[in-house]
């Protein structure tokens, strides 16, 4: 029988069972389209290649102080050393992200918000990267640095120049406004193409490429000095990577040498280097992709099993059909390839359907997976997704299909086909095999279970942190300022004061603010250090030192109810030209002096100026609050007050400049609020309509980072797993009640209660429910090792998350063999016996 004739006759045959088919695609379907969209998202994030020519031989280089293994940028006189001095690496190249402002491309009420980046003219070519139209930066006499000629030249992403200028070809030569000030398009690059590679566009905005102009700063050396620089380079085909640190690490004490600060020097001290390609992913990203991924793989395998066990069945009712065809001349490899072409006929259709339920499970989770891995495309399948679909399919039927076809056919033929004779039905070794995949199943289950339960005590536990502040009926609107449309005006007085009074008039609102970034918030993060003098043990603990700055609005305290532990908040009288004043927390307080015993020391202190000639006291003391993270304790942080900060202030250009956020306390639902705030913020400025809106009780979810996601995402895991081996629990008991049809019935015809036919079905149930917990505990146990990282107020090997799990296992087992039980109790005796 050729191909064809097997496809034709594979499906007839699954057409006259329907009830079968459909079963055995929908569970293929569920363990298919979880494992192929985790698979998407960790091909996104972790196994894509970096897209660079030679990607093996580019190096990240960053200075480090002794014993330590960070990556700090560096000056332009430290890398334009490294330049001259080194022979292993080819080229240096140098870039930094324009982060600290707030990007527009073009004018005239119609431009558009993007990412910028500048780059050392010779980084593209370094990276072998080259537009599509129109040309590069041209490099000029001074390593990397670009030529006069293209001081005020800018590179288009593919998406900026299609989103913004529709494709236009002829955009190239062209000037365009890039925050207010004229540049010429010299060129757009591929499409796909982001750099920097990691994080940089963690926005999903379009990207604008500017040149690094160096200035006179780049001509000092310090690092509070001059400006610094990340760096790229690439490595001599005869160097490795560390022929090259041991190059630059004997280059660099002359260079940390000529530094006058000892801290500057102590930065400088010595030369790390890592393929760009193994840059580290932040925080728990990699331990939470690879912890779904091994779930989706658990629940792929759960479907797998329970498939082979109804293929199992379904190859011991055919055992006639097989026998007729073995006599009548097929060969075993005949009918083998026959059942074969079935399971192919079933695993496709089910991915089919499953590719179409990864897409579904992407979109459901899309806010997730921006916040978390920040993965702002659209999920379209790529040959990586389409091959992952394709290995899972070929594995599905083999798994699925080849045992039970291989095992069908070495059945005896005479037995099956003596007239009369009954089906053989299920032997005791094929009885054994669908018990072993049950218990299997219920193993893999219980650690899915198991896992689910302790990310959702994490998630219990972090909601109930006590945040130190309010976050119930709280909307939040994060701007993002045209601020260099407000160049030599005072922000405050002519864009945020009145818009916030607006606000305020709003039907339904009881306070509002202005702040920089809201608590827990992921927009804008200044930090404050300390310059200070001296070798004392208090000038080292307070250089080292890290606080979160804010300038925030007088009502700040009303809209989140924030305690103060000594001293007042900020209010209506603290302005312009009233003392400017500070408010910290007692973190602050405890990294400040060493110890926080006394809070109320600090009050009236002055730790910096706001200005050349006015110095800032501290008028209070907040109580800590989890601001930054709801896992961690809270950080020192520092507020200064809105209305203080003028364009004189050494601050102005970072807390009024790049964004600001509208905190909104009101008693009316964000649907109805949204529409009117956005009437606002479009009436102060049409930049501003394209704002985003959230509530702080969103902002604290997103806040739970890897946690949140894991928790949903296992949800779906380990409630599909459950169910599929609940259908495998009923499944099994179902079909041997069928084949112990005669038996049940001569048991009840011999005196035998119905009860007692019940419990027999219920102990083999039990017993398949015990082994499995069994085998599932020593597997969750060391399974969940790996989750440590993710969770949060629960240890791994947590007793009542395992016992809760075991419990939901037996009490859904027992629930799903009542039914094949009470199946069993009710055969007629007579019946059973007249139909043998």
């Amino acid at each position: 029988m050729n191909h064809t004739a097997n496809f034709r006759y594979a499906l007839r045959g699954l057409r006259r069972s329907p009830g079968f088919s459909i079963t055995v695609i929908a569970t293929l379907a569920v363990g298919v389209s979880a494992a192929c969209a985790m698979f998407t998202v960790v091909d996104r994030v972790l196994l894509r290649p970096v897209p660079f020519g030679e990607a093996d031989r580019l190096v990240e280089i960053g200075e480090t102080p002794k014993g330590e293994s960070a990556f700090y940028p560096s000056p332009f006189l430290d890398i334009h050393r490294w330049q001259d001095r080194n022979r292993t690496l080819r080229e240096i190249a140098f870039f930094g992200s324009n982060n600290s402002r707030v990007w527009f491309l073009g004018g005239n009420g119609d431009a558009m918000h993007v990412s910028s980046a500048s780059v050392s003219a010779n980084l593209l070519p370094m990276l072998g990267v080259h537009p599509v139209l129109g040309r590069g930066f041209v490099v000029g006499d001074s390593g990397g640095s670009v030529a006069p000629t293209d001081v005020h030249s800018i590179l288009l992403s593919d998406a900026a120049w299609r989103t913004r200028y529709g494709a236009d070809e002829a955009i190239v030569g062209k000037t365009v406004e890039l925050n207010g000030e004229r540049d010429t398009v010299i060129g757009v690059m591929p499409r796909g193409f982001t750099f920097p590679y990691e994080g940089m566009n963690s926005t999903g905005l379009p990207i604008v490429w500017q040149p690094i102009v160096l200035t006179p700063a780049d001509a000092l050396r310090g690092h509070h000095q001059a400006p610094t620089y990340q760096c790229l380079a690439r490595l001599q085909e005869s160097a490795t990577l560390a022929s090259a640190e041991a190059e630059l690490n004997a280059i660099q004490p002359t260079i940390a040498e000529t530094y006058a600060d000892p801290r500057d020097r102590e930065n400088a001290a010595l030369v790390n280097l890592r393929r760009y390609a193994d840059t580290p992913l932040r925080g728990n990203v990699r331990i939470t992709l690879v912890a779904l991924l091994a779930a989706s793989g658990l629940l792929w395998l759960i479907a797998c099993l329970n498939v082979t066990s109804l293929m199992l069945a379904r190859a011991t009712a055919r055992q006639r059909e097989i026998a007729v065809r073995r006599a009548l001349g097929a060969g075993r490899w005949e009918i083998v390839k026959q059942l074969l072409m079935e399971g192919v006929l079933l695993s496709g259709c089910a991915s089919l359907v499953g590719l179409g339920l990864v897409i579904g499970l992407l979109r459901l989770f899309q806010h997730g997976l921006e916040t978390q891995f920040n993965l702002h495309e659209s999920f379209t399948p790529n040959l990586a997704v389409v091959g992952a679909l394709l290995l899972l399919t070929v594995a599905s039927t083999l798994i699925t299909s080849l045992w039970p076809a291989w095992g069908g056919t070495r059945a005896s033929i005479e037995p099956a086909l003596r007239q009369g004779a009954p089906q053989q039905g299920m032997g005791s070794a094929q009885h054994r095999v669908r018990t072993v995949l049950v218990v299997t199943q219920i193993a893999l289950s219980f650690t899915l279970l198991v896992g689910c339960g302790l990310l959702l005590r994490t998630i219990y536990a972090l909601r109930h942190v006590q945040l130190g502040f309010r976050t119930e009926h709280i909307l939040v609107a994060n701007m993002t300022i045209p601020s260099y449309k407000y160049a030599g005006r005072d922000m405050t007085t002519t864009l945020y004061q009145p818009l916030v009074d607006r606000v305020k008039h709003l039907p339904g609102v009881e306070s509002a603010t202005l702040l920089t970034e809201v608590p827990l918030g992921k927009t804008f993060q200044m930090i404050f250090s300390f310059d200070v003098s001296g070798d004392s043990s208090s000038a080292i603990r307070r250089g080292a030192m890290r606080a979160q700055f804010r300038a925030v609005g007088p009502e700040m305290q009303k809209v989140f109810g924030f305690r103060m532990l000594h001293g007042r908040f900020f209010n209506e009288g603290d302005t312009a030209s009233s003392q400017a004043v500070v408010v910290v927390n007692r973190a602050f307080i405890k990294e400040y002096y060493g110890d926080d015993r006394d809070p109320g020391k600090i009050l009236g202190q002055s730790l910096f100026s706001l200005e050349k000639g006015r110095p800032a006291v501290v008028i209070g003391v907040l109580a800590d609050e989890r601001q930054v993270n709801v896992a961690e304790p809270s950080q020192p942080e520092m507020e200064v007050c809105l209305p203080q900060v003028t364009p004189v202030s050494m601050f102005y250009n970072f807390a009024e400049g790049r964004a600001m956020d509208v905190a909104v306390r009101t008693d009316r639902s964000p649907a109805t609020m949204i529409p009117e705030l956005r009437d606002i913020l479009r009436a102060a400025s049409p930049d501003l309509g394209s704002s985003g809106f959230s509530t702080m009780d969103r902002i604290v979810e997103d806040s739970f980072g890897g946690q949140n996601l894991a928790a949903e995402l296992l949800e779906i895991f380990g409630c599909s797993g459950l169910l599929l081996c609940l259908t495998g629990i009923y499944g099994l008991l179902v079909y041997m009640v069928a084949q112990r049809r005669r038996e049940m019935g001569l048991r009840i015809a011999l005196g035998a209660q119905r009860w007692n036919v019940m419990s027999l079905i219920l102990r083999q149930a039990a017993w398949m429910l015990v082994a499995g917990l069994g085998i599932g505990l020593a597997i969750a146990y060391l399974a969940t090792a790996a989750l440590r990282a993710l969770l949060y107020g629960v240890k791994a090997s947590d007793p009542w998350s395992m016992s809760a799990a075991a419990l939901l296992m037996l009490l859904g087992g027992l629930v799903a063999a009542l039914v094949p039980a009470r199946r069993a109790a009710g055969v007629d005796p007579m019946e059973a016996l007249r139909a043998e």
